[in-house]
């Protein structure tokens, strides 16, 4: 808690929001985003027709609100606020989450700050000024701010609130919410996507929800009844736009380095965002080399939790079956989507987006060990859909590429899908260093071999290719440059 133990314990007056009406803010929120999520996913066409905005916003702040509901009852502002902002930027999903995240971090340095606030609680004033520190704060996160979208929703909010003249929390936080809605409805003629699909921005209804969410907890009234928002006429993709994969991770590194990061990033690919602060950032961008873009992590510091998915859905007349690959590699990722597969984060709620949004009847989920928990669950809710579902576990995510290879559509469901499990279980798998490739070979072909598979790092896998050709002519060798690992991964069919 901070302050002084006297100051926290005083009770916040009526006009005033303090960490109990923060936190019950979260709750209120999450429900709210809730009931809309499927309207705002169907709302989605920018900066990737993907229908996932609703799902990242509530994805991003489902990871807040757990996050402040294990505060103790008596937490402060200043606690609450710092909690939902690193709960948000550890959970930020999507290009739409991670900016969702950079919003409350900024909410969080203002409120947070004991000098800026003199009390527990934040009054008229401190909450405008918040609402503008979290405006800048996520335009500066975007690497190319476009307008149109939530971030200009959100400025308007801020603008709103510092325009009004009845300084007191009600009217302040009303007119940020009229300010937010009004800036929506202009969406579509600052985006010309929005214009043809006939829709308002995605991320920007998200945040009118949390704005209203928030007009409800300070007036202590119910959330207002929603109209239904139409849903986005369907848009051809356009070649040479964004890319073919998500990125995202979390990263320790300094300032400077992710100062470096950004344009690194810019060169690969679009929807950069970089949230985050004090040591640990979230990286989100759409790009063509995912490999690439977690080298470029690599090089700032230490990215951990990555997650690499497709960006396009098979075409619903081609969708009778798909194959969606939860794995952890991202290299082995960018080459089972070259294959023709889906490779998706390893979340149940991937696997089902994915399918449904490419009208399957159809699919098989091949899960690396870290997807498995949530490829069963997809697999399960799948079912319950009526949509015939088959799991292929996988012991080592290089499988994924022998599974793939064998996927045969025409072939009965649960023919292809045995198959793929036979084809991977043949893989024998190991994460190798350079000068002990030889050796681990040896032990790999000890039960067989034809076919070795090594994915090696751009400045070695010529090498490798080339003496494992001259050591081993019997063998049928594939070697794929994957960037800048130090590691090889090695499997043997």
């Amino acid at each position: 808690m901070s302050g002084s133990g006297a100051a926290a314990a005083l009770a916040a007056p009526a006009d005033a929001v303090d960490g109990p009406a923060m936190r019950a803010w979260t709750q209120l929120a999450l429900h709210a985003l809730g009931a809309a999520r499927a309207e705002i996913d169907a709302l989605n066409v920018f900066p990737v027709a993907d229908g996932d905005t609703g799902t990242n916003l509530y994805l991003t702040l489902e990871a807040a609100a757990t996050a402040a509901a294990a505060l103790p009852d008596d937490a402060d502002l200043a606690a609450t606020v710092r909690t939902v902002a690193r709960g948000a930027l550890i959970g930020a999903r999507g290009n739409s989450g991670g900016i969702l995240s950079q919003l409350l971090r900024g909410i969080a340095r203002t409120l947070a700050d004991e000098e800026a606030r003199a009390t527990p609680w934040a009054n008229a004033d401190l909450l405008a000024e918040a609402l503008r520190c979290a405006a800048d704060s996520a335009y500066d996160a975007v690497v190319t701010p476009v307008e149109g979208t939530m971030l200009s929703v959100a400025r308007a909010a801020a603008e709103a609130a510092a325009a009004e003249p009845v300084r007191a929390v009600e009217p302040v936080v009303v007119a940020a919410a009229r300010g937010a809605r009004e800036a929506l409805a202009r969406t579509p003629t600052q985006l010309e996507p929005l214009a043809r699909a006939g829709v308002v921005d995605a991320g920007g209804q998200g945040l009118v929800v949390l704005l209203d969410a928030l007009v409800a907890v300070v007036t202590r009234t119910p959330l207002p009844p929603r109209a239904t928002a139409p849903a986005a006429a369907p848009l051809p993709h356009e070649p040479g736009t964004d890319g073919e994969f998500e990125v995202m991770y979390l990263l320790d590194a300094t300032d400077e380095a992710v100062d470096a990061l950004r344009p690194s990033l810019a060169a690969l690919g679009e929807s950069v965002v970089v949230v985050g602060g004090e040591g640990l950032w979230s990286v989100h961008v759409h790009t063509d080399d995912a490999g690439a873009a977690v080298e470029a992590g690599i090089a700032a510091g230490r990215p951990h939790r990555i997650r690499v998915s497709a960006l396009r859905t098979p075409a619903a007349s081609a969708a009778r079956r798909v194959v969606a690959v939860l794995v952890a590699e991202p290299a082995v990722a960018e080459l089972v989507a070259a294959a023709g597969a889906l490779p998706l984060a390893a979340t149940a709620d991937d696997v089902l987006r994915a399918v449904r949004g490419a009208h399957a009847r159809e699919a098989v989920v091949v899960a690396g060990p870290d997807g498995r928990p949530a490829a069963e669950v997809a697999v399960r809710a799948l079912s319950r859909d009526g949509v015939r579902a088959s799991l292929v576990p996988l012991e080592h995510d290089l499988q994924a590429l022998a599974a793939v290879a064998v996927a045969a559509p025409e072939q009965p469901l649960e023919e292809d899908a045995a198959a793929m499990r036979a084809a991977a279980g043949a893989m024998r798998c190991r994460r190798v260093a350079p000068d002990r490739l030889d050796a681990e070979l040896d032990g790999l072909l000890a039960g067989g071999g034809e076919l070795v598979t090594v994915l090696a790092p751009e400045q070695r896998a010529a090498a490798v290719e080339s003496a494992l050709r001259a050591a081993r002519p019997a063998l049928e060798v594939v070697v794929h440059a994957v960037g800048a690992a130090s590691d090889l991964l090695v499997g043997v069919e």
